[in-house]
């Protein structure tokens, strides 16, 4: 029998994919169609939704794209009940001419099941071979062969900092204590991100399963998962998940026959940037308000309520099983000499292509923006990417050809992060862009570190001033000034960080702070107190529509007559310079 499957991520349900579904349902019963409707995840490629993936009897599959109910009734006559692909909207099948370069360069580990499976089904997870890892773990390994396996395929810690998993592992498992838990960090919260939550809405059985092998290894009995409260979908699933797990005695007491008892609880946090921090997410966890401390000691020696404690993010959880079904030396044998395996990016932005890839370490940045992503949206010049999120950093695009590997995006000055992937093209603002992710970050700040809490204030007014048209011969000097006393003054990784986004569009975009500053200009033609419009007279028609739409009726003239804008009325709005249907009017 044929299946569908309709992609019910939170991007699919946003782009109308339940509308879709009931659509699609109704006309199976309607007309009786031998059919069986399946609903998933996130299949990757967001910028199609909604999506429509079917399956027939000879295991052909055919994506189709930009699904709407409007389009439902043709795909079931043409595609299921007559067998005719409707090539115009296969995104992705067995059509050459319209596959789709997406997923060509990609390597799925951690997104393995994500839009194959039903992530409410356990069974099908299990089909795919989920749960034979923790399995294999608990009859053939004691707990250091399992860190000594993790070590070997060399897999650093997703969540931003790239710590070698296996060796944090050890760090838990050595420490004494007689009660140790271990917490999935799903505290996702950086601006263009949503690897963490895709993922736990298409295959939170991964996730579980990752963290009951890191358990063992680790000889926690007790697990949390941290997640926004924010993320309502993901914490549906993995309540469910949860749930179904325990049922089948996957969780709980003497787990497949074995001694390893493991309960998992979900803590759902209230959307605090600074939880994602380890010591904030504890203290989260324990009921008081998330704020980070000092270190150490460090979680592995006393973490959750002063027990040793060890901490993974979701992508880190979820590749596990796979490194114990594949073997070390298969994630091993992807990716560069410091950087193995696969990355999950949320490539955002100015993309033309936008959503989630993973692809092998060491594939380049200009291979992701324009062999995966398609470049540029609207076909505008790459200008840069802004990747690790608000603590991250930017990479101008003349670094397009840098692999992706921990250490060369650390000698940028960004930071790989959690991988959010922000492209900006030749119309973003450096300087407004980097105030974007200060303010953010000042936002975010907990309060506790001065130069955090009172530093990225006063750096955020240098950049409003700036952006004002009121920077001042020192400004660019006084950032740097701050930035260094921020990121040696503060306790923890969001006030260290928080300049990043400063720092690096002064290294790489510095001739556009001093524009600003010196000859009051934004290059980008995007801070408005600083543009200027001008009616070319050569070109006005006098069609009277751009003094119609300003809103401050600075625009005079007859009908048929050149018209003029009084530059000291021109609130800077911009609606004339996009109204002109002859290009008369130039921005500048």
């Amino acid at each position: 029998m044929k299946t569908i499957k309709v992609g019910l991520g939170t991007c699919g349900v946003s782009a109308g994919g339940e509308k879709v579904y009931t659509a699609l349902k109704n006309e199976i019963a309607k007309e009786k169609i031998p059919v069986k409707l399946l609903e998933t995840g996130c299949m990757g490629n967001c910028y199609q939704e909604v999506l429509v993936e079917i399956s027939d009897e000879n295991g052909n599959d055919y994506m189709y794209g930009n699904v709407t109910p409007e389009r439902v009734k043709r795909i079931l006559d043409e595609q299921i009940l007559q067998d005719k692909p409707i090539a115009e909207w296969i995104v992705k099948g067995l059509n050459a001419e319209t596959e789709d370069t997406f997923f060509a360069k990609q390597k799925r580990i951690v997104l393995r099941n994500c839009g194959i499976i039903d992530p409410n089904s356990i069974d099908e997870y299990i089909a795919r071979g989920g749960y034979q890892a923790i399995q294999r773990v608990l009859k053939e390994y004691s707990p250091e062969q399992v860190i000594e396996i993790v070590l070997k395929s060399g897999l650093r810690g997703r969540g931003g900092a790239g710590f070698l998993t296996g060796m944090k592992w050890r760090f838990c498992r050595q420490a004494a204590g007689d009660k140790k838990y271990i917490i999935c960090n799903a505290d996702e919260g950086d601006p263009g991100a949503f690897m963490d939550r895709s993922t736990l809405e298409s295959d939170p059985h991964s996730v579980l399963e990752g963290m009951m092998i890191c358990a063992y290894a680790c000889g926690a009995d007790e697990a949390y998962i941290y997640v926004r409260a924010e993320y309502p979908m993901a914490v549906r699933r993995l309540q469910h998940s949860i749930r179904k797990a325990t049922e089948k005695g996957f969780l709980g007491k003497n787990i497949f026959g074995s001694k390893m008892n493991l309960a998992i609880r979900i803590k759902e946090g209230a959307g605090a940037f600074v939880c994602g921090e380890e010591t904030a997410l504890i203290a989260s966890i324990e009921g008081k308000r998330g704020m980070p401390r000092f270190r150490p000691p460090f979680p592995a020696q006393k973490g959750l309520w002063g027990k040793p404690t060890h901490i993974n993010n979701v992508e880190t959880c979820a590749t596990v099983p796979w490194i114990i079904d594949n073997g070390a030396e298969a994630f091993a044998a992807m990716g560069t000499e410091n950087s193995k395996g696969t990355k999950v990016f949320a490539l955002a932005g100015k993309i033309a292509r936008g959503g989630l890839v993973e692809v092998p370490m060491g594939l380049t940045i200009n291979e992701i923006i324009y062999d995966i992503g398609g470049g540029i949206h609207g076909g505008k010049k790459f200008k840069a990417v802004q990747m690790g999120g608000p603590s991250g950093g930017c990479i101008p695009a003349t670094m397009g050809d840098l692999q992706i590997d921990y250490q060369q995006i650390n000698k940028t000055g960004a930071i790989m992060g959690s991988g959010g992937m922000v492209v900006l093209d030749e119309t973003t603002c450096m300087v407004e862009m980097a105030k974007f992710f200060l303010r953010f970050t000042q936002d975010e700040s907990c309060g506790k570190c001065t130069f955090c809490r009172i530093g990225t204030k006063r750096m955020l007014e240098i950049l409003e001033r700036i952006t004002d048209g009121k920077g001042q011969e020192g400004d660019i000097e006084l950032l740097e000034d701050l930035a260094d006393k921020i990121r040696n003054n503060t306790i923890c990784a969001l006030g260290g960080t928080a300049p990043n986004p400063v720092l690096t569009t002064l290294k790489y975009f510095r001739h556009e702070y001093e524009a600003h500053i010196r000859d009051k200009k934004c290059p980008a033609h995007r801070c408005a107190p600083l543009l200027t419009f001008t009616i070319l007279e050569n070109e006005c028609t006098g069609c009277t529509l751009c003094a119609r739409v300003c809103p401050a009726e600075a625009i005079t003239g007859e009908k048929k007559q050149i018209h003029k804008i009084d530059q000291a009325a021109c609130i800077k709005c911009g609606k004339c310079f996009e109204t002109c249907n002859f290009k008369a009017i130039i921005k500048d």
